[in-house]
């Protein structure tokens, strides 16, 4: 190769590397915009996190403003939305310690693994089914309802490889469906319409609501002994993570293993195993915080950072996602959002019911 070549093509990997930089910059400071704006007491007493006021932020952004963007600024965008979300996807173990589920034992797990593992059962087939939406619109809907919100929406995401219009459709219904939930269970609660005590009430609500915050603001008002439960619950939830996206990956894999050998293109040799490592990093990162090898300051500091990496996934996701394309499947996203929400509440109330009586 000639010298001459060499150095026409230096400026032009020194500019894509300074759009890139310049892109997670603009990602990063309109993140903090939005954590700001998440802090507005109106909004954070709505349970709605900076993760999901950036993905609706960035959609507003990406769909109204975008041309005001530079192009080379899309591959900085790009890598926030994936690269960046992996990482902070594996740093959201720290928030889970073993021993905290270790508290509510074997009814807390039991709680957790029945209605993750329905849920996404129940979901991924209406989705696909009833619904005829696509499968990775069916399972980041099923995710989102069944683990922990948004954050599931975004691991599954990365597993999926999925366009970002189908996670803002998921993420669209663990806001509605979530918001709700904070607001009726309690009155349900109180009203006597439920048929729990505290410690049921704490199963429950920590079982089937969607979003940790919502959890929180939801069992807030019932007890601090039921808010304690439903908060460990939620967090055992968010440690199956880890099993359910190693089960997806192993799943993808073998699926489009088939269709590869249907389509007769086997013979390209197999397919890599779709293992979302970001899980394992999860896994690890629970363990380090269940052995108390870190400060507790150096913990909520990096608790904070993550939050802040989350919310500019959620963004990029957001400014990548177009409208039009979440109108084709947008109304049947959110019906089959509205069956798992009615499945939660029954079949959870049931459940709940179940491992009460089984551990009680």
């Amino acid at each position: 190769m000639s010298t001459a070549h060499l150095t026409a093509a230096t400026p032009a990997a020194e500019s894509s590397t300074r759009g890139q930089l310049n892109g997670i910059l603009f990602v990063a400071l309109f993140a903090a915009a939005v954590t700001r704006i998440a802090a507005i007491p109106a909004i954070a007493g709505l349970g709605l996190s900076p993760l999901i006021v950036g993905i609706v932020a960035g959609a507003l952004y990406g769909n109204g403003l975008r041309d005001g963007m530079p192009a080379s600024w899309s591959a900085g965008v790009n890598f926030s939305a994936r690269k960046l979300l992996r990482i902070a996807v594996a740093f959201f173990g720290l928030r889970v310690s073993l021993q905290e589920i270790a508290q509510v034992g074997l009814p807390g797990l039991a709680e957790s693994v029945l209605i993750v593992v329905s849920t996404l059962v129940i979901g991924t087939w209406a989705g696909m089914k009833i619904m005829k939406l696509d499968r990775d619109t069916a399972l980041l809907t099923a995710a989102g309802s069944a683990i922990c919100g948004a954050a599931a929406v975004l691991a599954f995401e990365s597993t999926l490889q999925s366009k970002p219009h189908k996670s803002a459709m998921a993420v669209g219904s663990v806001v509605l469906f979530g918001t709700l939930s904070m607001f009726l269970y309690p009155v349900l609660f109180k009203a006597g319409w439920l048929h729990l005590d505290t410690v049921g009430a704490g199963l429950f609500f920590g079982g089937t609501i969607h979003e940790v915050a919502q959890v929180v603001g939801a069992a807030s008002n019932v007890s601090p002994e039921a808010e304690h439960i439903a908060t460990i619950v939620k967090m055992t939830r968010v440690m199956l993570l880890v099993p359910v996206l190693l089960v997806v990956g192993v799943w993808v894999n073998r699926s489009a293993r088939s269709s590869a050998s249907h389509e007769g293109a086997a013979s390209h040799g197999p397919r890599k195993l779709a293992i979302p490592w970001f899980a394992l990093g999860f896994l690890a990162f629970v363990v380090i915080n269940s052995l108390h090898v870190l400060p507790e300051a150096a913990t909520s500091t990096l608790n904070m950072l993550d939050t802040f990496a989350l919310t500019m996934a959620m963004t990029a996701l957001g400014i990548e996602t177009r409208i039009s394309q979440i109108r084709q499947a947008g109304p049947r996203a959110l019906t089959t959002g509205f069956i798992l929400y009615v499945w939660l509440i029954a079949g959870g109330l049931g459940i709940t019911w179940a491992v009460q009586h089984l551990f009680g």
